[in-house]
């Protein structure tokens, strides 16, 4: 039985915290026991340099190489490409060369799936797959939302951040309803939060409030921290870098939400297979 969880990290809006959350998430979770593969989706290669590689584009496999191998039906062993970090993660990183895969997958055959197909020949290897997409709702993040059993949305509480989140609503309803039907929403996740401000609470109270009372907004909020931006610098995880500190804390609860919801989502299914 699979019991692999596949969980694509997105937002079209830029610097809301993804690439953020799935290091720290991903760390989190190897924490608590599990094996975890992340995966770059994202040309710019954030995550990938946030784990420490400094020159990406020096890389001879990337995403970008292994999605091309499985548009032209050529083998891809299961350990291609993926580096080891540290602190326990695995990572497909990416560079540049996913930039030109946007424009390929729209001449090709069956062009949502192909990362998916990638991803189902590694799944039986990990416990938990955090793809981190890149800031559109391109072709590249339709890949990751069809490969995806569920999506956690990352959000700053601002007006231009909270903004967006209808659209991308929208756009993970469509892809639910035309291709994956199993997709589910795990919740919008509240980053970079400065509770001092009358500003950030009014629009966390409504953002709750209003689509709380059909999407999950996690209970968890990653506070606002320079410690969390200098991560990036250093290619670890908060764990690591200031493992005392407040946003350590909040993705350590985050990291127990998301088994929690994981949980409760096998309970389910677990009944309906008895039923």
């Amino acid at each position: 039985m699979d019991n692999c969880h596949v969980i694509a990290i997105t937002n079209q809006k830029g610097g809301v915290g993804k690439t953020t959350t799935a290091v720290n998430l991903g760390v989190g979770l190897v924490n608590s026991g599990y094996k975890v593969l992340l995966i770059d989706a994202d040309p710019q290669g954030s995550l990938t340099v946030s784990l420490g590689v400094k020159n990406p584009d020096d890389l001879d496999v990337s995403l970008a190489t292994v999605m091309s191998s499985v548009i032209n039906d050529k083998d891809v062993a299961e350990d291609a490409g993926i580096l080891h970090h540290d602190e326990g993660v695995d990572l497909l990183p990416s560079n540049i060369e996913l930039s030109g895969m946007e424009t390929m997958l729209f001449n090709i055959m069956s062009r949502e799936y192909v990362l998916k197909n990638y991803v189902d020949t590694v799944r039986k290897n990990y416990d938990y797959i955090l793809i981190d997409c890149m800031p559109s709702l391109g072709m590249m993040t339709i890949n990751a939302l069809v490969a995806a059993d569920s999506v956690i949305i990352p959000s700053q509480p601002s007006f231009l951040s909270t903004k967006g989140l209808n659209l991308l609503l929208h756009s993970i309803s469509k892809v639910k309803r035309s291709i994956n039907p199993d997709l589910k929403v795990d919740g919008i996740l509240l980053t970079m939060v400065d509770s001092r401000t009358n500003n950030a609470r009014d629009i966390i109270d409504a953002l709750r409030s209003g689509i709380g009372q059909r999407i999950r907004v996690f209970e968890t909020e990653i506070p606002h921290s320079v410690r969390a931006a200098e991560c990036s610098l250093t290619g670890e995880s908060i764990f690591s870098h200031d493992k005392n500190g407040k946003v350590a804390a909040a993705y350590e609860d985050l990291t127990k939400e998301v088994e929690s919801i994981e949980r409760a989502a096998k309970n389910r299914s677990g009944h309906d297979w008895i039923r």
